[in-house]
């Protein structure tokens, strides 16, 4: 080999699969899930309402967990709304949350393969 040849790369073999990959919008959603979680304060919602008895809240019993407006938590709740961790029912002027245990449970098989991972490695 002269000086001015690149030296020789040995071609990377594909290795096989062992599971499943997500797709692109399974990715997509997961994200928005854990991107609504990330939150402490939202977080600490999700918590508080599936602490409650029946796993359903009364928005008047989460806001004086808080020291938040009452707008701000709104928003924190729409959040998890929208990514679809939590449900929300009006009975007359009360707004009653629930979590979505599905959704948490999905969010929760995601990690699962990693944390093998982890275990395995560690």
């Amino acid at each position: 080999m002269s000086k001015n040849e690149p030296p020789l790369v040995e071609a990377c073999e594909p290795t096989r699969l062992a599971g499943t990959v997500l797709s692109t919008a399974d990715a997509a959603a997961l994200a928005a899930g854990f991107k609504a979680v990330a939150d402490p304060t939202r977080l600490r919602l999700l918590s508080l309402i599936a602490a409650h008895a029946g796993g359903e809240a009364c928005v008047c019993d989460l806001t004086s967990d808080f020291d938040l407006s009452g707008p701000t938590i709104s928003h924190h709740l729409k959040v998890l709304r929208e990514a679809g961790l939590v449900t929300a029912e009006r009975r007359g002027t009360w707004i009653y949350y629930r979590v979505v245990r599905d959704t948490l449970a999905t969010l929760s098989q995601a990690l699962s393969p990693a944390a093998h991972e982890l275990e395995v490695t560690a």
